[in-house]
């Protein structure tokens, strides 16, 4: 294989996890359309590259499922044991979109998941109602997701990131919760770090929990080239959780094990970053340096 299809090779594996071969959305067009963020934000920073956002993705899932009622969603409505790749995608497209899309597609793709969300509801074993659309239970999934993110830039792409820029990156990402419905988003660091601490009370690891995650875990892609990144991808989620979250799920990793990821997400970084020539961040820049252009 030459140098050429190979890096061909990789971008086809990576543009298909992300979800961009989905298709439905052309991050070049119009023209200079900042869509909800914008090239200055810390948002198109952060969500920028691969490898971080692949590792804080596996990171956020395995948090969001202690709690009972998302965990009831995901049980109750999706065949995640079918298509847990699939969700990956979709998932992984919703903030595609979101951050680096036009106004219009992100907005057509938040309608499309709140109409997704109205359909999500039912009782936990328990009989606790849940609801996907319910603001409290909004806040977590994004507070999960955006945590875990930050996290991820921070330990591979860029640890130096200022206390005011990680407040800048909630507050910037707040927006897209809250145009899902979820209310009283917290948008610091600080706030982040409190909300996470008194969420822990709710959060239950039973054999229902154990079910999906083992099911995420090796949910991993058929591609002999993606496929042993794919399992680095878990393990390096793993280490990206609180400390109280990975002894709750079972999931301690040895000190060894932690320098031994980490330094294999370091390695494969940059040949990621070489081989992902069209992704969205750099079409949604080819939008941006379009109106420049024009001036």
């Amino acid at each position: 294989m030459t140098m050429i299809s190979l890096r061909d090779a990789i971008e086809n594996r990576i543009s298909h996890l992300t979800g961009r071969t989905l298709g439905g959305v052309d991050y070049t067009q119009p023209k200079g359309d900042p869509g909800l963020f914008g090239p200055e934000t810390v948002a198109w920073k952060v969500h920028g590259e691969f490898t971080p956002m692949m590792c804080g993705g596996v990171s956020a899932l395995l948090l969001q499922m202690l709690h009972p009622l998302a965990l009831a969603g995901i049980w109750d409505h999706s065949n995640f044991r079918q298509d847990m790749i699939g969700r990956l995608r979709r998932t992984s497209q919703f903030i595609a979109v979101t951050t680096f899309g036009s106004r219009d597609d992100a907005e057509r793709i938040l309608e499309r998941v709140r109409r997704v969300h109205d359909g999500v509801s039912g009782h936990t074993a328990d009989g606790t109602p849940y609801a996907a659309n319910d603001p409290d239970l909004l806040v977590w999934v994004h507070v999960a997701e955006m945590s875990r993110f930050l996290a991820a830039h921070r330990r591979y792409r860029n640890p130096g990131l200022s206390l005011a820029d990680q407040d800048r990156y909630f507050a910037e990402t707040a927006r897209v919760a809250e145009a899902l419905g979820a209310r009283n988003v917290p948008k610091s660091r600080a706030a982040i770090d409190v909300y996470l601490e008194n969420q822990r009370r709710y959060l239950v690891c039973d054999s229902r929990t154990r079910d999906v995650i083992d099911v995420l875990l090796h949910a991993l892609p058929p591609s002999p080239i993606i496929r042993p990144a794919g399992a680095l991808f878990m393990r390096a989620g793993i280490d990206l959780l609180p400390s109280w979250a990975a002894t709750l799920l079972g999931l301690e990793m040895s000190s060894l094990e932690r320098h031994t990821v980490r330094a294999g997400i370091r390695t494969i970084a940059p040949v990621v970053r070489w081989a992902v020539r069209n992704g969205s961040y750099r079409r949604a820049m080819e939008r941006m340096q379009a109106k420049q252009q024009r001036r």
